[in-house]
C-alpha cells in the first residue's frame, strides 16, 4: 500500500467548488485520486473531493501558520471556527 498523506476520505456531502488549476495540477490531483480510490478499494477520487482535505491537512501541519495563529509570531488571523455562521 502506499503511504499518502490523505487517508480514506470521509463521505461527506459534496460542495461545488469553481476553481482554475493549471493542467499540471490537475494531472497530479488526478493520479492522486486514482492512487487513493485504488489503495482503499474504491474507484477514484475526482479532484474536487480531494482539494478540500489537502488544504486542511496542508494547514494542520503548518508550523508557522499554528504559531502565527497561536500569538506568537504577531497577530495571526482568526480560526475559520471562531467566524460568524
Amino acid at each position: 500500500m502506499t503511504k499518502l498523506k490523505l487517508g480514506p476520505l470521509a463521505d461527506d456531502k459534496p460542495v461545488k467548488l469553481t476553481v482554475d488549476l493549471p493542467a499540471a495540477l490537475h494531472r497530479d490531483l488526478v493520479a492522486y485520486g486514482e492512487i487513493l480510490g485504488r489503495d482503499a478499494g474504491q474507484p477514484p477520487i475526482p479532484p474536487a473531493r480531494l482539494i478540500v482535505p489537502m488544504l486542511k491537512r496542508f494547514i494542520a501541519t503548518d508550523r508557522g501558520f499554528a504559531k502565527a495563529r497561536r500569538g506568537e509570531g504577531g497577530k495571526g488571523p482568526a480560526k475559520a471556527s471562531d467566524a460568524p455562521p
